[in-house]
């Protein structure tokens, strides 16, 4: 595997599952693998459970991992094509992930969307330059549209929790008090294609996620109705993507209880705000399983580590 920048960039996910257990199982067994080799990982955007997995896992492949918060210490970065660079940035991309291709062996890029340019978003400006010119592999730590190292990590903690053959998931949107990307639920859906569960989406009335990525997933306005004999309810908020990064809706009804989750199991990315997106009594409650499920982000990523060391 050369990159790994989107959930399909899978091509077996039950496999990926069961070799991720492997790992998750004997976590140094292939400590000699990375020996000799650094990671980079570049951060545009904030970030702990996605910089401390991806780290970790780096070091239990015997990796070097080279840690640069590139907002704050770096250069301003340039990525547009023949532009007169007499502004705030001082480097273009094109000599910045060359250079960084030199020191590391690997590199991996966290950069979130505007949530104001919609095609500059879907262009994926940052990480695409980065594929487009680095010598090295690419990983995708969050992107504007998509996070897969969340999504393959999901994938894994449902396979480990589910007590059914084809459980139920579903996808609900859940109150915030800012505009957030679409990038987790996006690559979440596409997960759950490749799996053989039953899936819907539950979202209010103008919240419906890019088509192109649903396709024909059941989209349910009624969070109760949804619910409806779920073995997995995974929250996100995400803003609107018809009217773009906009909130359109703060109904508190939403938000995740324990009443309307019943027996499911609950899911979050984390971080998640409290008594805003989920009530404490189901964060606090057997049901939830968001700790064991950030547990799980750094086999996957190591799996996705391990895949590209065994081509380098």
């Amino acid at each position: 595997m050369n990159n790994y920048t989107s959930i399909n960039d899978i091509d077996n996910i039950n496999s990926w599952i069961a070799d991720a257990k492997q790992i998750k199982a004997n976590p140094l067994k292939d400590v000699r693998l990375g020996l000799n080799k650094t990671i980079g990982l570049l951060f545009f955007n904030s970030s702990l459970r996605t910089r401390l997995s991806t780290q970790k896992a780096a070091l239990n492949l015997g990796m070097n991992p080279i840690v640069m918060n590139v907002s704050g210490d770096a250069w301003g970065i340039e990525f547009g094509d023949g532009t007169i660079m007499n502004g705030n940035t001082a480097e273009h991309i094109k000599e910045a992930a060359a250079v960084v291709s030199q020191y590391c062996d690997i590199i991996a890029v966290r950069a979130f969307p505007t949530l104001i340019d919609k095609a500059k978003d879907e262009s994926e400006l940052v990480l695409n330059a980065f594929k487009k010119y680095a010598s090295v592999p690419i990983v995708n730590m969050e992107s504007a549209t998509g996070h897969p190292l969340q999504g393959l990590t999901d994938a894994i903690t449902i396979s480990e929790h589910s007590k059914k053959t084809r459980p139920k998931v579903v996808l609900s949107w859940a109150p915030h008090i800012k505009a957030l990307p679409h990038a987790v639920a996006n690559s979440f859906v596409q997960a759950m294609h490749k799996m053989d569960v039953e899936f819907v989406i539950a979202n209010p009335i103008g919240y419906n996620l890019n088509k192109d990525i649903t396709s024909n997933t059941p989209i349910i306005h009624n969070q109760t109705e949804a619910f409806k004999n779920a073995d997995f309810v995974y929250a996100k908020n995400w803003s609107s993507y018809d009217d773009y990064g906009q909130i359109l809706n703060t109904d508190p009804y939403w938000m995740i209880t324990k009443e309307k989750l019943n027996t499911a199991k609950f899911m979050h990315c984390l971080p998640v705000r409290r008594n805003v997106v989920v009530e404490d009594a189901v964060l606090d409650s057997d049901s939830s399983i968001v700790i064991q499920q950030a547990n799980n982000r750094t086999y996957a990523a190591q799996l996705v580590l391990k895949k590209i060391l065994e081509t380098l």
